[in-house]
């Protein structure tokens, strides 16, 4: 991948599609094809077709999709399952229709079994039943592999799947009907910090999570683009930190950094999710990659990023109605 190719960025405004674009732009590059859902909706088939005809982009990193906590997993299931397998389709087969060289096809752990041993491997992918919750969007990210996996046999593509743990940073949700956990959790601790009521979060905070800044995932992405082949890679792989903590330890953390020194309480009427789930990360080990950046500096640096683009506005850019 030449510093001139161009390149595709697919949901460059969300959370890790807006990590690649300042890690391209980082490393150099300047030819990014850059689209909104307003201007082009990979859902829709033609508008997809179009789109790969008339730009011919070398280099795909698919980042869009439709995504949340467990609220919004749960609630709504069919647009989950729907938008998400309907991008990977229409972009994956236009990339292949259209000559990409080379495609990262970004997943997320919810693929693997709910009682998968810990850490979890990439052959245990489709060893067990799914965690019900996210179930739908769980069986398209499922399905978006082995789409990749499919075009890479009878096509010859060049279609690399990555399986990122639980992601934080800038550009997060943080609109409560959506949002992953410690978005939540700052969210709520960053208001009660103003109206010193106590923070209610779902659980028992017993599960253990694995979380990566997602600026560390976007280098991985960009190096696997760089440096390796979907020969080389198999199937799939994991991108992770190898090291996980329990909710209640990561809302502790959260609430030091945010300097919350109020009352945490757990619904215990709420959903844990699953009990653990810990990546097995030692494929990117051996081929050199390791996670930079330690949950506290990245909670730090993600929390500097909330209050910068929201608190001024009191909060009210991420407070939209669930569609």
């Amino acid at each position: 991948m030449t510093r001139s190719d161009t390149i595709f960025v697919a949901g460059h405004r969300g959370l890790v599609g807006s990590a690649l674009v300042r890690e391209l732009t980082r490393r150099g590059y300047g030819n990014l094809l850059l689209r909104t859902t307003a201007q082009l909706d990979l859902r829709d088939q033609a508008a997809t077709r179009s789109f790969f005809e008339e730009e011919r982009p070398s280099y795909v990193f698919l980042a869009a999709g439709k995504v949340g906590g467990i609220l919004a997993n749960n609630t709504y299931r069919a647009q989950f399952i729907y938008d998400n397998l309907m991008i990977a389709t229409n972009v994956m087969h236009m990339s292949y229709a259209s000559g990409v060289r080379k495609l990262v096809n970004l997943g997320s752990s919810c693929i693997y079994p709910k009682l998968a041993p810990q850490p979890m491997k990439e052959e245990y992918l489709l060893s067990g039943p799914l965690e019900p919750t996210n179930e739908p969007y769980a069986v398209a990210k499922i399905a978006a592999i082995k789409i990749a996996s499919s075009y890479n046999a009878e096509y010859g593509t060049n279609f690399l799947s990555l399986m990122p743990t639980n992601l934080y940073g800038p550009n997060d949700n943080f609109d409560l009907a959506r949002s992953h956990v410690l978005a939540a959790i700052m969210r709520k601790m960053h208001e009660a910090t103003q109206t010193r009521e106590p923070v209610v979060l779902w659980g028992d905070g017993s599960p253990r999570r694995e979380f990566l800044f997602v600026d560390d995932l976007a280098n991985a992405a960009v190096l696997l683009m760089e440096e390796h082949e979907a020969a080389e890679i198999g199937e799939l792989i994991n991108i992770g930190t190898g090291s996980d903590v329990t909710i209640n330890e990561l809302a502790a953390l959260a609430a030091q950094i945010i300097g919350f020194e109020g009352e945490v309480k757990w619904d215990t009427s709420r959903p844990n999710g699953a009990a653990r789930k810990l990546l097995d990360t030692s494929k990117m080990a051996k081929l050199g990659w390791r996670a930079r950046t330690s949950l506290r500096d990245g909670i730090r640096a993600t929390y500097e990023w909330f209050t910068r683009m929201f608190a001024e506005r009191q909060l009210r850019g991420y407070q939209e109605s669930p569609k």
